[in-house]
Order: C-alpha cells, then structure tokens, then sequence
C-alpha cells in the first residue's frame, strides 16, 4: 500500500481539542476548523496546530488563495481572466497568467487522454443546459447543433513559451468547472504547507484535497455516497492522507424533461446532459487530476473510463451505475488497495457529486 492511497475526501476520526481553542495538553495539536464560500460553493478548512493564531492567519491566506483563483477561473464573472479570454475568440493569441495557463494546460491533456470527452470548450453548449435546467425545456435541437461547432480543445492553442492562449474561432467560450474546484483545493492545501499546517484538510463542494493525517490516526474518515439512497447498496467508507478525491455524477444536479433525466455534465461529442444514472469517485495524487478525472470516467462509461484511470499513475475510482435491478458497480485494478474503514466509527462528510 504505497503512500498514494493515504487521504481522501472530507474528514473523520477522534480529535483532540476543538475549533478555536488553544494548544492541548503538553502542546498536542488542537483541532480548528473554519468555513467560507467562493466559487458559489462551501469550503471547509479542517487542521490541526499548537497555534491558534498561526492556524487563523493559515486558514486566511488559504482562503485567499481560493478567492485569488475563483477572480481567475470563473465562467459567471465577466470580468475574470477566463471570460476575458472567451470575449476575445477568433482575435488571435492572449497573454495569460500562469494559473490559467496551467488549468488549461491540464485541461488540454485530458481532452487528448479522454478522446476529446473532457472539453472546457464545451461552454457554448453547456449554457444552452443552465437554460435548460432553469427553465425545464429541452435546448433546440438547431441551437446545439449551431454550439457544437465551436467546441473542441483542438482548437485552444496553447504556445507555452509565450504563456499565451489563442481560441480559434468567435464565438469560443470556456467553462473550467470540472476541473477548478479541485486545482483551488490542491492550491489552498498547498498554501497550508507552505505555512508549517501539514495535518489539514480542505474541501471545496465535493472535491477534497487532505495532507497528513490527523493526530493519532491512519488517515481521514470518508464516506461515499451511494448513486440512489433508496438502494440497499452502501458504498465503502475509505481512510486515506496525502491525496485528492473527487465525485461526479447526476445524484443531486439533473433535470427531468418529458420523462427523460438528464444529467448536468454535457457530452461534448452529442450536446446533450447524459441520462446514465451514475457516479464516479476518484482517488488521485492531486486535486486537479481527481476532479478532471472523475468527470472524464463518467462521461466514457465505466470500461473506458476505468482504463483511463488505470492508465493515471496513482489513481483508483469507484463507478456506480442505477439500474432498475439495483446498483451496479465497477472498480478501478487500484480501488480495493484503498484502506476501508471499520463500520460504525462516524463520518464528519460524505464525498458527493
């Protein structure tokens, strides 16, 4: 069992001491935890110091690393890096900073490594859904047709030396939402570190990125949850330090539309929300890697997606797949290395979609 496997997702086991309160007993680390929302979702810092005061002044500029991203990444703010790229499609190459260029870079690797299923040009059409969603009317079979011509990541040029990115054609936008969670939680426990916080944990929605494990601990305690709680199926708690975890899937963000369900993630080769009922946990060496990862595997299926998560070094996934006859579920050749918890111990969170 290398030391891949030792963090997953949110956190549980026995702590020593509370949030907030000071050094325990011959200064044993005490437990703090803090909360805030950027990129409209909750994140959650769990660590543990002698310090409380180093563990604020920590946890603040964690924050600020993850408000520093969303400034760069969201697709919502106009006047972010990313929608300021968008806006000049089809104009030819664009100075970048070194955060995007990065989050596009991987990006860009996973398109080629997924056959093109993981795409951040897939924005134009993605939209078309938020409507969708909102309004409970299915796109115009016309109007995705006319999106879909501008979605590809063959044609997001990206000139490395120049840290610059051209987006072929007008009209191109880009939406990294499946990737920026993950890479802001990657970058908030790398701040933690940078800080002297080892044992810490930091959750952005359901992408979780965990160093050291808790005092007196094999690791952090996570539960995943099940594709359909209505099911007798329960997923395996899992106990994992110094690694990511990500989940994707329809559990919680879909729409029903003339009987049929239709997924929040956008197949980039159709244009349509998936309707499989299924989800995907990944496991990975970093948050970036879980959370592209995790979405690429559910939109190839599990036999595809699988094989791309064997073919990452370090990488295990569970897939789950509602059927009328129960849950189906297929693992990664690394999954059953991932340590399982005992049942019974209690679980502070739950990786979901």
């Amino acid at each position: 069992m290398g030391p891949t496997f030792a963090a997953w997702l949110w956190i549980s086991c026995a702590v020593v001491g509370g949030a907030g309160q000071g050094p325990g007993p011959l200064g044993r680390p005490s437990r703090f935890e803090f909360d805030e929302t950027h990129m409209a979702s909750p994140f959650h810092i769990v660590l543990y110091s002698t310090d409380g005061d180093a563990a604020r002044r920590a946890s603040r500029a964690a924050f600020d690393r993850i408000e520093a991203l969303n400034r760069v990444l969201s697709d919502y703010d106009p006047e972010s890096e990313l929608s300021r790229l968008s806006a000049a499609a089809g104009n030819g190459p664009v100075a970048v900073g070194a955060d995007l260029f990065d989050v596009l870079d991987r990006s860009k690797q996973f398109y080629d490594r997924s056959d093109g299923m993981f795409d951040v040009t897939v924005a134009p059409v993605g939209r078309l859904w938020r409507r969708a969603r909102r309004d409970r009317k299915l796109p115009d079979p016309a109007r995705i047709a006319e999106q879909r011509r501008l979605v590809g990541s063959d044609k997001m040029i990206l000139d490395p030396h120049a840290r610059s990115v051209e987006l072929k054609l007008r009209g191109m936008k880009l939406d990294v939402g499946g990737i920026a969670k993950g890479y802001a939680s990657q970058a908030a426990i790398d701040v933690l570190k940078s800080m002297g916080i080892r044992q810490a944990l930091v959750g952005g929605a359901g992408d979780i990125v965990a160093g050291d494990p808790p005092p007196d601990a094999q690791g952090w305690r996570v539960a995943i949850a099940s594709v359909d709680p209505k099911m007798s199926y329960r997923p395996p708690t899992l106990i994992l330090a110094n690694a990511a975890v990500s989940t994707a899937g329809d559990a919680e963000r879909f729409v029903v539309i003339d009987g049929h369900r239709y997924s929040h993630i956008v197949d980039p080769r159709t244009g349509m929300g998936r309707e499989d009922r299924a989800s995907v946990t990944v496991v990975a060496t970093d948050g970036a890697t879980a959370d592209a990862l995790e979405t690429a595997a559910y939109l190839l299926g599990p036999e595809r997606g699988l094989r791309l998560v064997d073919e990452t070094p370090g990488a295990a996934a569970l897939y789950q797949r509602a059927t009328p006859e129960g849950i189906q579920t297929f693992e990664s050749s690394r999954f059953a290395r991932v340590p399982r918890a005992e049942e019974g111990g209690a679980n502070e969170g739950v990786s979901r979609p």
